[in-house]
């Protein structure tokens, strides 16, 4: 993988800069674009890629849904490291990328985000929830494996720095951990369906920062580009579905989405 602090500037690099013409060329001419998104837009906002070196990939083993609800050490270990880990999330703030896409959204031309991200950056930055669609969940609530019954995750971490450091649910007593998808369990009721229908809609779909490996969310740009809509991938790896993409830019997303939307959106 590419490290983004290695690329010339785009503005600076003539192939980038080529590429940036032909993406300015074909997303100006659309009305209804789509972002698709990975981790790639929120590593520059100091967030790890999640199969980048300092992934849970590369430091550990990804955890299961049937480890954490049958081991209370797995639990113990989790709630631990959350409770350092949550600061760091909370204070994480959006980078040009989602700022750059949030202009979009605001000039009319993007009409829904689809992310693969748990950050809640997109909301940060302005794009309003209902037009964010998080295919994995989302890191800024907790919920009961057992109830479903969900919480603001800055009252689970008071109740940790209370002294509960192992938060159970307070109405079935079940276990609570993010409101994210482990392995073995499905994505949010409706998630995928939704994705692929309003993928269905788009003529323009920016898949940004994504491996378009993890399935079934990685079916969502190739849904869109067979229904007729445009693919431009911008990311710093080999994708799958490169070949059948519209365009590719290989750079950080930050820099490429800002210029994007300054020519889009002067």
């Amino acid at each position: 993988m590419l490290n983004p602090s290695s690329l010339v500037h785009p503005l600076n690099d003539p192939s980038l800069a080529a590429d940036l013409d032909r993406l300015f060329e074909i997303t100006a001419s659309k009305r209804d674009i789509v972002a698709f998104t990975g981790a790639g837009i929120s590593t520059e906002s100091g967030i790890p890629d999640y199969r980048g070196p300092n992934g849970v990939w590369a430091t550990q083993n990804p955890p299961t849904l049937g480890d954490f609800r049958s081991n209370p050490e797995t639990r113990r270990e989790y709630w631990e490291n959350r409770f350092e880990r949550y600061p760091v999330l909370a204070s994480t703030r959006p980078n040009e990328g989602h700022i750059a896409l949030t202009r979009l959204r605001k000039a009319g031309l993007l009409s829904y985000v689809i992310t693969q991200n748990i950050d809640g950056l997109h909301q940060d930055a302005g794009i309003e929830p209902d037009r964010v669609l998080e295919l994995h969940g989302t890191a800024r609530e907790v919920k009961c494996l057992d109830c479903d019954r969900r919480w603001d995750a800055e009252s689970i971490h008071q109740r940790q720095a209370d002294g509960d450091m192992a938060p159970g649910c307070e109405v079935c007593g079940g276990p609570l951990r993010a409101a994210t998808v482990l392995f073995g369990e499905p994505l949010p009721n409706g998630a995928i369906e939704s994705g692929l229908e309003i993928s269905r809609q788009c003529d323009l779909m920016l898949a940004v920062g994504s491996s378009l490996i993890v399935q079934p969310a990685a079916k969502i740009p190739l849904v869109a580009k067979r229904a007729g809509a445009a693919l431009a991938i911008l990311n710093l790896s080999e994708t799958p579905l490169d070949a059948v993409a519209d365009l590719v830019v290989r750079g950080p997303a930050g820099i490429i989405l800002k210029t994007l939307a300054h020519r889009l959106v002067p």
